[in-house]
């Protein structure tokens, strides 16, 4: 409702070519619906937050819906897949393998949308690999993971939380006394290169896929480093 939002005004400056692209920690919800009223949307796609994320290899994993499509209807889902697709060819990956988040790696496990989403998915041009676990779901056996964002949403805090938790448990193991002080230094290096590795600072945020424009998403505590 408030057209002089600055949120409102960036948009406007990218519709115009005024701006590259926008970045902003505002809502989620106000950025999808900004960027679709004013940017408009890509023909026969639905926007959706994308999620880049690293395997064990170093190599990159793409993540979606993470936050703008909450309860989406399996008729969706190829379209995100489509997107997470074209991303993945856009950053250097032939041959994406496209995998459906799930409860069971066989075709019939998932709830009913899931299980109707496989269908429809199993029917796209892309390269679908079949559904996967969350247990396996960031070994490196798919390179884009399709779900709707509810799912998306919780994996993605799940995971940063786990990995902070892990870190401040290796902490305080080569801390607390039971480790020799040299052994603890030369730790420090190898702990700061992890911590690096899990903190959204370092990545700044998360582009929103589907609008015609170049908007990033950053977390709502980004600070000057993640800008």
């Amino acid at each position: 409702q408030r057209t002089d939002a600055s949120l409102c005004a960036a948009m406007r400056l990218a519709h115009e070519g005024a701006a590259g692209g926008v970045i902003t920690c505002g809502a989620t919800g106000a950025v999808l619906v900004t960027s679709i009223m004013i940017l408009g949307k890509l023909p026969r796609l639905r926007p959706i937050l994308a999620v880049e994320l690293t395997n064990p290899a170093g190599e990159p994993l793409l993540l979606l819906d993470c936050g703008a499509n909450i309860d989406s209807r399996p008729e969706l889902y190829p379209a995100f897949a489509h997107l997470g697709d074209a991303y993945m060819r856009c950053i250097g990956c032939s041959s994406p393998r496209i995998a459906l988040l799930s409860n069971g790696a066989e075709a019939k496990k998932g709830c009913e949308a899931v299980k109707a989403a496989h269908a429809l998915l199993a029917e796209q041009p892309f390269r679908f690999v079949g559904n996967i676990e969350a247990t396996s779901a960031l070994r490196g056996s798919a390179d884009v993971i399709v779900c709707e964002a509810f799912t998306g949403n919780v994996i993605l805090k799940l995971t940063e939380g786990l990995a902070w938790n892990i870190l401040k448990l290796l902490k305080n193991k080569f801390t607390d006394g039971g480790v020799a002080k040299m052994g603890a230094l030369l730790l420090s290096g190898k702990m700061r290169e992890l911590k690096s590795e899990f903190d959204y600072s370092e990545y700044g945020g998360a582009p929103i896929l589907g609008v015609k424009g170049s908007i990033v998403k950053m977390h709502g505590s980004s600070n000057a480093n993640a800008v």
